[in-house]
């Protein structure tokens, strides 16, 4: 399992997130997922993506919240598969505090993806604003969460526990929310559909008129976006443009997806 590869990195926060590791008799244990059947399509592929024997399997039960809820199941009792996962980072047993980000190299935004998809939301709030939040108990994957958006938006985060429930919830709105989302969520990558679905539609909201932005926003040029297409680097294109790295990523992501036209080619 290369965490280097964004489908098993993204495959893996999503099994630290939602994943139950569980030991057995001697050698036997059992690793689960149980979520929504509607995103059924997401166990296969990771059934797909796994070279081992595993079972997809349906039940209907009453929750808390509703008498009659499907959930799909995926069952994965290889000892070597076990092994692997174990010793990348997924414990047996309880594990919400005690989860942290992988050891060595990983791709970064397809893992916290991952940790989204299980355990985060996109949307917007009730006010209609854009928003991306990941609600955690694990200091370091918080501390991932932050140290990731800050690289990508600019924005700074404080940490700290919900008194109530002793969580985090790692939260962005507005032009934040939008970049951090088009820096995730990017094009064919491996992700709950409706969750891509919501990632698309943020793109497309715009500041109200008369709401008061942070700062006064600056028009793209063709040539802007001509020098961005080529440099095909946020990073790179905010030091030649004298703009944000949050401005020009999220400029990329419009370009690429539609959002915008694409420049006249000289």
């Amino acid at each position: 399992m290369d965490l280097t590869v964004p489908e098993y990195a993204y495959m893996f926060g999503f099994l630290q997130a939602d994943g139950h590791l569980a030991k057995g008799v001697g050698q036997k244990g059992r690793l689960t997922v149980e979520i929504s059947a509607r995103d059924i399509d997401l166990l296969r592929a990771f059934q797909k993506l796994t070279p081992y024997y595993s079972s997809i399997t349906e039940r209907t039960r009453s929750t808390n919240f509703t008498e009659s809820h499907t959930a799909a199941v995926w069952s994965l009792c290889s000892l070597e598969a076990r092994t692997t996962l174990n010793e990348l980072g997924l414990p047996y047993g309880r594990k919400s505090k005690t989860i942290a980000p992988p050891n060595g190299e990983f791709s970064r935004r397809d893992y916290l993806r991952g940790l989204i998809d299980a355990d985060g939301s996109v949307g917007f709030t009730s006010k209609g604003f854009p928003f991306i939040s990941l609600t955690t108990a694990s200091t370091p994957v918080a501390s991932h969460m932050r140290d990731y958006a800050r690289e990508v938006t600019g924005a700074e985060r404080s940490l700290k526990r919900n008194a109530r429930d002793d969580i985090y919830n790692v939260l962005y709105t507005m032009e934040g929310a939008q970049s951090l989302v088009a820096d995730l969520y990017y094009p064919g990558c491996l992700s709950l559909e409706r969750k891509s679905t919501a990632a698309e539609a943020l793109a497309d909201w715009a500041r109200p008129a008369g709401m008061r932005a942070a700062h006064t926003q600056r028009r793209w040029t063709e040539d802007e976006d001509r020098i961005l297409l080529k440099l095909n680097s946020p990073m790179a294109a905010a030091e030649v443009l004298g703009r944000s790295t949050q401005s020009c990523n999220l400029r990329l992501w419009r370009l690429r997806n539609g959002k915008v036209p694409k420049p006249d080619t000289q």
